[in-house]
């Protein structure tokens, strides 16, 4: 037994073990590459993370249920505050910015999972307890991040082909990734460091494809192979490719944030929903058909119901206007990304809504709801804040016309600085004070 011990190899070190397959072969790949992609990401998603929850804090869900599309949040919705209507173009950008970061991100992504490739398909793919670890915090970065960036693509487009409602879906995936997002960083962020100080970035940028040599072997990172292929791109080119396609993305998102002619420009923006022309001719979201909006709904009957303390006033659409009207120039933004730019509304205060129940006097709250009959969003409830604010509208009127059918006539909400689903149309009711809101 002493000799065949003797005859038996020695056991294969941890560094041998840790090796990725021999395909990998590009001569790109290496500590330095991935460390100048990790620090773009470094300073991108966590703006992209915090503008995503300032998204979830315009809902206001910690007001009503009817506004929380994620009611099992617990600790996560810590950060939540009353959303305010100033500055009246608040909502519009810091969506645009997540939307248009979001998609900027997206080539840098792609090429980072691309650099890290040979290191998610190690051979054994668990040694230990410490590499499982490891391995599972590399499961929740990569599933996490592909999932949070694919369900946020597909809801600008307006395709829920995935299972579930968007916003828990991205709500959690977004926690999960960002979570191990912050853990890898910590992590790996001294040997980015060291990797980055190793190199010129400016002689590297220089260095063409005739001379780009493989960086130097490093078991530590298991990136560099062991065969390399010959280069048949610097990686100047590869960081341009990169840069090349977060600037053509940006060309063809930005505009549908911006508004106005440059819509034209957002390519990737929503299309199929054309409101033609004339003061009406802006973006529509929601359509009549696409909600099954019934004519009778809006016709002739239609009729404004007004409740709150205890006393309650219905009125038609002649009575409304009838009532002072109040101008508010204010634009619509949605959680897609893509936002108006001013539009002239008109109509009724909501603090004058409110007096005419008797709650003139610091106004509370209102649950508003509409005549939609399917889709989310049918009704809504806004802060006091919100109610108080003497541009928030009951509008009737928008650039000097009647509201379309597909902008909310008879009536619609329009708040300074609310996500656009909470800026209801074919409203049907208004309840003022938190005792009419449902449980």
């Amino acid at each position: 037994m002493s000799r065949n011990r003797a005859r038996r190899s020695p056991p294969p070190t941890v560094a041998a073990m840790d090796v990725p397959p021999p395909s990998w072969r590009s001569p790109l790949r290496g500590p330095w590459l991935t460390s100048v992609l990790a620090v773009v990401l470094l300073a991108g998603i966590p703006v992209l993370w915090v503008t995503g929850l300032l998204s979830y804090a315009a809902y206001n869900p910690d007001l009503a249920p009817v506004n929380d599309k994620t009611p099992d949040k617990g600790l996560l919705g810590f950060y939540l505050f009353s959303w305010p209507t100033g500055p009246y173009w608040l909502y519009r950008v810091t969506q645009g910015v997540h939307v248009t970061l979001g998609i900027v991100l997206v080539p840098v992504v792609l090429a980072k999972l691309w650099s890290v490739a040979p290191k998610l398909f190690v051979l054994p793919p668990v040694r230990s307890v410490g590499h499982a670890l490891d391995r599972l915090s590399l499961l929740l970065l990569v599933g996490g991040g592909l999932f949070t960036f694919a369900t946020g693509v597909l809801n600008i487009q307006l395709e829920y082909i995935f299972p579930g409602s968007f916003y828990p879906l991205h709500f959690y995936g977004s926690w999960v990734f960002f979570g191990a997002f912050l853990a890898h960083a910590v992590l790996r962020l001294p040997r980015a460091v060291r990797a980055l100080r190793g190199h010129d970035l400016r002689a590297e940028l220089r260095t063409p494809a005739s001379r780009t040599a493989p960086e130097p072997p490093d078991p530590e990172s298991g990136l560099v192979p062991r065969d390399p292929a010959p280069p048949t791109v610097s990686r100047r080119g590869a960081l341009g490719l990169v840069g090349l396609g977060s600037l053509a993305l940006f060309a063809v998102t930005v505009g549908q944030s911006i508004g106005g002619s440059v819509r034209g420009t957002a390519l990737l923006a929503p299309h199929g929903r054309d409101p033609g022309p004339g003061p009406n001719g802006f973006q529509i979201n929601k359509t009549a058909e696409s909600v099954r909006l019934r004519a009778r709904d809006i016709g002739e009957d239609w009729r404004l119901v007004v409740r709150g303390g205890g006393r309650q006033a219905v009125l038609t659409r002649a009575q409304l206007e009838r009532l002072p009207q109040h101008r508010s120039s204010l634009p619509i933004a949605c959680v897609e990304g893509w936002s108006t730019s001013d539009q002239r509304w008109e109509g009724v205060r909501l603090v004058d809504l409110s007096a005419l129940v008797g709650l003139d006097h610091r106004p509370p709250g209102v649950f508003v709801e509409s005549a939609q009959l399917h889709g989310s969003f049918r009704s809504a409830a806004l802060r006091d804040n919100q109610v108080r604010d003497t541009r928030s509208l009951l509008a009737l009127r928008v650039n000097g016309a009647r509201l379309s059918v597909d902008h909310g006539y008879p009536a619609r909400i329009i708040v300074p600085g609310a996500p656009g689903v909470m800026n209801t149309k074919w409203v049907t009711r208004l309840s003022f004070g938190e005792a009419a809101w449902p449980a």
